[in-house]
């Protein structure tokens, strides 16, 4: 079969999962077997490549912000922008995208891609802009300890052409600029000192007086390189940052304060790409526009009251999460799955502190592991309504006893999935 032809195939076999609701992914499968030079063949024509943006935690979000305001600047950008981050979830949006004569109306790609996968990506396709963001213990069943991750975005680090955008908070991310080949250069995007207990890198979240503390002491004096983005203070959506010495004051209106600074990483990426004609004025305007990602903050009214979806997957998110806003005014349902997706091992709730939910207690908690998310608030003293393992009628129970509250639910990734199904069928839950 000619190479138009599996093309031809690929698409349509993506319009007919897509009008069966699911199996996004599926298509992009179908062309590694039958065409597996697909995705770097289309994605080489762009003029102005390809960025990878990946790590631990915030690549979906921040990767939406970066598409935003790189077509701000009047870019034609190209993305994976159902959160599919493995390379056949890229072959399957190329496919989306594509018109049925095989063109792709973008000059750049902006691509989210799972830390092992986006090792097998950059052996196929160079990237001209990496922005990697973190490293933090998170399904640690399916990459093992975090230096394997470190070592996989080091591979990414060395494979980039133009730009390596880093977190120069997280010491495992900083450290990526000694594999950043000659002739590429390093940007980083950082926090003003009094901020950075607010945002715990992996190695934060040890006990001070551990062994190491010493050790600590001494990097958190190192000194650090100067940031090309900065966030210097913020007050609810408000935020200053410093760019390239330059306060600037901008608004972002995305739940959590950890997204605040994925806005630093994304407007940190889009200066690089833009270069010294970026306009600052209209990226800062962007960034207030951005609207939350799928199930990272997505608020969803349901009889005329929001309920608001928030993606947990790892101790650190867990926390910013649950600091993110009062608990006391607000319904609170939990449901923990724990597919592959999701991580098997769900031991990282012992993790968490949970003592600010006893306010208001739990509502629901639900999903595959339920009773083990019971245990672990229980721990804690903090009280749980009902504990509904099945998600479709947990969530009926949820909304129905939530009163006059604003809703919100910590969900692990297959759950956030089926509740956002569950959801299509009484309120208007936008297509991803």
């Amino acid at each position: 079969m000619s190479r138009p032809h599996v093309r031809l195939l690929g698409q349509g076999i993506r319009y007919l999962t897509k009008l069966r609701g699911g199996g996004s992914a599926f298509p992009g499968l179908v062309m590694e077997r039958l065409h597996p030079g697909f995705v770097a063949e289309e994605l080489a024509k762009l003029p102005h490549g390809v960025v990878v943006i990946s790590g631990t935690n915030g690549k979906t979000t921040t990767t939406k912000m970066a598409v935003q305001l790189l077509r701000a600047q009047g870019y034609k950008v190209f993305t994976n922008r159902t959160g599919s981050n493995f390379v056949r979830g890229v072959a399957a949006a190329l496919l989306g995208e594509m018109s049925l004569t095989g063109r792709l109306d973008a000059d750049i790609a902006v691509l989210e891609l799972d830390e092992a996968h986006a090792v097998h990506f950059v052996k196929q396709v160079k990237p001209r802009y990496a922005l990697l963001l973190n490293v933090m213990r998170d399904q640690l069943d399916r990459f093992g300890e975090i230096d394997t991750t470190r070592r996989m975005l080091a591979q990414v680090a060395a494979a980039t052409t133009g730009t390596v955008v880093l977190n120069r908070e997280d010491p495992r991310i900083a450290s990526l600029a000694e594999h950043v080949p000659e002739g590429t250069g390093v940007r980083w995007f950082g926090l003003a000192p009094a901020l950075r207990p607010m945002f715990p890198s992996d190695d934060d979240m040890r006990s001070a007086g551990g062994p190491d503390a010493e050790e600590d002491h001494e990097q958190e004096l190192a000194p650090r390189p100067p940031a090309a983005v900065e966030l210097t203070s913020f007050e609810a959506n408000r935020v200053r940052l410093t760019v390239d010495g330059e306060p600037l004051d901008a608004t972002v209106e995305l739940y959590g304060v950890y997204n605040i600074y994925n806005a630093a990483a994304a407007l940190a990426l889009a200066l690089a790409v833009a270069g010294p004609d970026a306009d600052r004025t209209a990226l800062l305007d962007e960034l207030s526009r951005v609207t939350p990602a799928f199930g990272r903050g997505e608020t969803i009214e349901v009889g005329g009251r929001p309920l608001q979806l928030l993606l947990v997957k790892n101790p650190a998110g867990f926390r910013l999460s649950l600091a993110s806003a009062r608990p006391g005014d607000y319904a609170t349902m939990i449901t923990i799955n724990d597919e592959y997706a999701d991580g098997r091992d769900v031991s990282w709730l012992w993790d968490v502190d949970f003592h600010s939910l006893r306010e208001g207690g739990v509502d629901v908690v639900s999903g595959t592991r339920a009773w083990d998310m019971a245990l672990r608030l229980d721990y804690d003293e903090v009280a749980v309504r009902e504990v509904v393992p099945g998600l479709g009628d947990a969530l009926r129970r949820f909304v129905a006893g939530a009163g006059d509250r604003p809703m919100r639910v910590f969900c692990t990734y297959t759950s956030m999935l089926e509740l956002r199904r569950e959801l299509s069928r009484v309120a208007e839950v936008a297509e991803i």
